[in-house]
């Protein structure tokens, strides 16, 4: 697969697994079947995808890439001064370490990031395995730097090593890369899982769906292991498990793109996707910017703050449904 096709795979598969997601967010697996059935389509607004933090932030990522290549510590303050512009744009669904990150760096404090064992950096980290899919030391030494940024405790640091490295060169070898104990065998749990054929529903007990990136990525990696050759069905497997629906389904899109490439997603859902600030067309964008060592393309902060504040009431009308039956 070429460079340009995997980097526009990993960005358009985390947006396409984040908006299909979304709607789903902290609900139960009951509930997800008894509303939606099997989630074959957009449910926020209409039939129309729309992305959350995890996307927006792998764009962020990925923008601090292109600006960057080569000089870590200016990538790193690139992430650091777009993360600050991003916030100020008001986005919903933004984690807790995320938010206080993002208040440490408008306190100009040094060290912006908090111990927090959170999905949020593992969310955003694919990218960087794709763009340094052949450099795997440039690969640690950017992904650590880039997910210390928000998140300190070990297990948030090596579950986006692990999202990286599975990007870049598959999970055997990412494996490799994680120390942490607890990391390490909820991983092999999931493997496990995978490898006997375990039904969805058993993994999702076992390992958990929850934003804490022990059970985040172990999960994901059993749907990727499990159900990875049909993007489309892993994708709804994922999600039809419930919990922290739309990061899981961001990481695991991610896998499925630098897997199969845009081709092998599901078109209609990148053709169902907004196109505005962080749509098909920008991560295109994103995608050709890293490949050709082009400036990354512009997007309307006006825009995507108008977006935010009108899809406000939509995003809170459907956290209050789940509060009921």
């Amino acid at each position: 697969m070429e460079f340009r096709e995997r980097l526009a795979g990993v960005l358009l598969g985390s947006a396409v697994g984040d908006a299909l997601g979304l709607v789903c967010e902290g609900m139960s697996a009951k509930r997800i079947a008894r509303r939606f059935g099997r989630v074959d389509r957009y449910h926020l607004l209409g039939r129309t995808g729309y992305v959350s933090d995890d996307t927006e932030q792998s764009a962020l990522v990925a923008q601090s890439l292109a600006r960057h290549p080569a000089q870590r510590d200016q990538c790193v303050r690139a992430f650091r001064r777009s993360l600050l512009g991003w916030f100020w744009r008001l986005p919903w669904g933004i984690g807790l370490a995320t938010l206080r990150s993002s208040f440490r760096i408008m306190l100009g404090l040094r060290r912006s990031g908090v111990r927090s064992a959170g999905n949020g950096s593992a969310m955003r980290a694919a990218v960087i395995g794709a763009f340094f899919h052949d450099r795997p030391e440039k690969r640690r030494e950017f992904g650590a730097a880039i997910a210390m940024t928000t998140h300190t405790d070990l297990r948030a640091v090596e579950g986006a090593l692990f999202v990286a490295e599975l990007t870049a060169c598959g999970p055997e070898e990412a494996r490799k890369i994680v120390t942490e104990p607890l990391l390490g065998d909820a991983l092999d749990r999931a493997v496990a899982l995978a490898s006997r054929g375990a039904p969805t529903s058993e993994a999702a007990e076992t390992l958990k769906t929850t934003g804490y990136v022990v059970h985040t990525v172990p999960f994901a990696l059993y749907c990727y292991l499990r159900y990875g050759d049909t993007p489309l069905l892993a994708l709804q497997e994922c999600i039809g498990a419930g919990g922290d629906t739309d990061s899981i389904a961001a990481i695991l899109g991610a896998w499925l793109g630098a897997r199969h490439g845009e081709p092998g997603l599901p078109a209609h859902l990148i053709a169902e996707l907004n196109d505005g600030p962080f749509g098909p067309t920008n991560l295109r964008g994103l995608a050709d910017a890293l490949a050709s060592g082009a400036p990354p393309p512009r997007y309307s902060w006006v825009r995507a703050l108008l977006r935010n504040l009108a899809l406000y009431p939509v995003v809170l009308f459907h956290g209050l449904r789940r509060i009921f039956p």
